[in-house]
């Protein structure tokens, strides 16, 4: 586990990806410091509220990032994990080793969530920091009217990484078992970047209503329910079982796909 962690958050690629998610909240705050779009009634949620406290700017850099951006690293972390063995040709030489089949696609999975989990906490971190340092911070006013302190707004923006972690565990195994099916790891990558952009596209058809409680991305944009007092537990509850839904089918699929494939690579 150590070793493959240690290889993916080495990779120029992931240093990358991790540094341009950074700068989304930077680019954020920079755009409603020097413009008025903090006061237009434009934008996404809580933009309204981020010339008045800073702690907001984490909150918009998630909610911009959610649709494309963190899909679209997620998918590439994700469907690098067997394809890309299968591309350098280790793939064979790594099963030799007496980790074994089902041993190196949990690893490989939990490795991707890791990934997941530091992209979003550095979304959130780097909303912070750079909120503090353009504009005021101060207690946080809740959706439900209550106001808390900043120490507490800190703990419920890392909360909030905590639910968008979690959100993204489906996409990650389905990555995972598309990344068993081909040797080509662009092929992966790009095959989960569509599955994650087909869903949302039909999340937002009113037509597909009855689907709608069954697509992976159908709780994603549901933290604002972590802004209330007391938390609102349930749609964390219900992404949380969704997702893990989809990690046990996909897990099966891509261990029968795994465990069964002649490995030439």
């Amino acid at each position: 586990m150590w070793s493959e962690l240690s290889v993916l958050f080495r990779r120029r690629r992931t240093i990358v990806m991790l540094a341009a998610l950074a700068l989304i909240p930077v680019l954020v705050a920079v755009a409603v410091r020097i413009s008025s779009a903090g006061s237009s009634g434009r934008g996404p949620a809580f933009i309204n509220q981020i010339a008045g406290n800073g702690l907001f700017v984490s909150l918009v850099a998630l909610t911009i990032c959610i649709p494309l951006f963190l899909p679209l690293t997620v998918g590439v972390v994700a469907g690098d994990t067997i394809a890309g063995e299968a591309s350098l040709g280790t793939l064979r030489y790594l099963l030799v080793s007496p980790a074994g089949r089902i041993r190196m696609l949990v690893v490989k999975y939990i490795a991707a969530i890791v990934f997941t989990a530091a992209a979003t906490v550095v979304i959130v971190v780097a909303g912070i920091v750079v909120g503090a340092i353009l504009f005021p911070v101060g207690p946080v006013t809740l959706l439900s009217g209550g106001t808390i302190s900043i120490g507490e707004s800190v703990v419920r923006a890392l909360l909030i990484a905590s639910y968008v972690t979690v959100s993204l565990l489906g996409l990650s195994a389905i990555g995972v078992f598309i990344s068993t099916l081909t040797d080509v790891p662009v092929g992966a990558m790009a095959a989960t970047v569509v599955i994650s952009i087909v869903a949302q596209v039909a999340d937002s058809l009113p037509q597909l209503d009855w689907l709608h409680p069954w697509l992976f991305s159908h709780y994603w944009l549901n933290f604002a329910d972590l802004l209330r007092q007391p938390i609102e537990w349930s749609s964390f509850g219900s992404n949380a079982l969704l997702q893990l839904g989809y990690v046990v089918v996909f897990g099966a699929l891509a261990y029968g796909r795994f465990s069964s494939k002649d490995v030439l690579s």
